[in-house]
């Protein structure tokens, strides 16, 4: 197949010169012109997906609870790590349910199963962010309860 494309040799050189002609990208106006993407793409999730509404809602008031709260560095890294966890999810599922629209536009069973799998693995990163949230948040609340009903 590739002798009939032209030979081994042309396609790899075909191949070298296109990768040559990528390493435009790399250029900083490259990388800004990427970053934009990428903010359009959160943008477009914020925008069209209800359940990324809910994890801005909980993140604000987990951040807000966590300087009310004097969380040391250490808990910090584990709360932005959850919350990280979280969105990357999100993100990921939004990407899969955009794909998928794409790939089968009319119900299709497996369509429907990868969606599924897409945002249960949403709930995996919600409900360890959750745990992660009450080990480092328990001692704290333990401790403002203790201030509170003496």
């Amino acid at each position: 197949m590739i002798a009939a494309a032209g030979g081994f040799e042309e396609v790899l050189i075909e191949t070298v010169e296109m990768g040559l002609k990528g390493m435009n990208d790399l250029t900083f106006s490259g990388r800004i012109r990427s970053v934009k993407f990428a903010l359009s793409g959160i943008q477009t999730m914020l925008r069209s997906q209800r359940n990324a509404w809910i994890h801005s809602f909980a993140t604000a008031l987990v951040l807000i609870f966590g300087v009310y709260c004097g969380l040391t560095n250490f808990e910090w890294c584990w709360i932005v790590l959850a919350a990280i966890v979280v969105w990357t999810a999100e993100a990921l599922n939004t990407a899969f349910e955009f794909l998928t629209d794409v790939a089968s536009p009319e119900f299709h069973p497996l369509a429907a199963k990868a969606k599924d799998v897409a945002a249960g693995a949403v709930l995996i990163a919600a409900i360890g962010s959750v745990v992660i949230g009450l080990l480092v948040f328990g001692p704290h609340l333990s401790t403002l309860g203790k201030i509170l009903w003496q």
